[in-house]
């Protein structure tokens, strides 16, 4: 893979490049977020924003009754800087997307101001990796959700308003957890593998023909075995 990246990076400028490789160094699948049916896409989209300036490389996407759809104009091109995961197979989806985080090793964190575990401040990220629900505006996390919840999160609020919606929530929390993580002693870095895994994608999302490029790398390679 390392010399596919060599191969594609002389198609960028080394400014991109440099960019890329500080980028990657802080981005994290410690945490991960996940929306549960979102139906507003410029909040759901607004998420991705958030996430990809806190360096949290995964997004799963639940899809029941609403399909989301990235609006560009919120998200500003961030999705194509992460990975996103959606699980739309069955007639509900929310079961199997907690089922595959915690095959992961991650925690099952549903964030609401309805349950009374864990204020954000006090949360403890060293307990493990953390996987951090977010429901929609109106209906908030699903029962079925909750119900299979490891953990519950809040933000404290001292106003007649009963939450902050979705965008506001996760940029509060991310903010927080982010800069308690990057204090810490957690190894919350990204292995070299995947660093390279995520940086050829970047590369070829940045060029145009990438699939061409590659193909012609492939063809290249065979010929000098010859």
């Amino acid at each position: 893979m390392t010399e596919l990246i060599d191969y594609f990076k002389e198609f960028v400028t080394e400014n991109k490049w440099h960019l890329f490789n500080q980028v990657i160094e802080k981005r994290t699948r410690y945490i991960t977020v996940v929306l549960e049916d979102i139906f507003q896409a410029q909040n759901a989209s607004a998420v991705l924003r958030t996430c990809d300036c806190f360096g949290i490389q995964d997004v799963h996407v639940i899809e029941n009754k609403n399909e989301y759809q990235v609006n560009p104009d919120v998200a500003l091109g961030s999705s194509k800087w992460l990975n996103l995961y959606k699980y739309n197979e069955l007639e509900n989806n929310t079961l199997s997307a907690i089922n595959s985080l915690k095959e992961q090793g991650y925690r099952i964190v549903a964030t609401t101001p309805h349950r009374n575990d864990v204020e954000l401040e006090s949360f403890d990220l060293y307990k493990g990796k953390t996987a951090l629900f977010f429901g929609s505006e109106l209906p908030g996390l699903s029962r079925l959700m909750m119900e299979n919840a490891d953990e519950f999160m809040k933000i404290p609020m001292f106003g007649f308003t009963e939450s902050f919606n979705i965008s506001v929530s996760a940029a509060i929390i991310l903010h927080h957890l982010n800069y308690e993580l990057k204090k810490s002693t957690i190894k919350w870095e990204l292995s070299e593998s995947e660093k390279d895994e995520i940086l050829l994608n970047w590369l070829k999302t940045s060029v145009k023909n990438s699939d061409m490029i590659e193909k012609e790398y492939y063809t290249r390679l065979e010929k000098n075995k010859l």
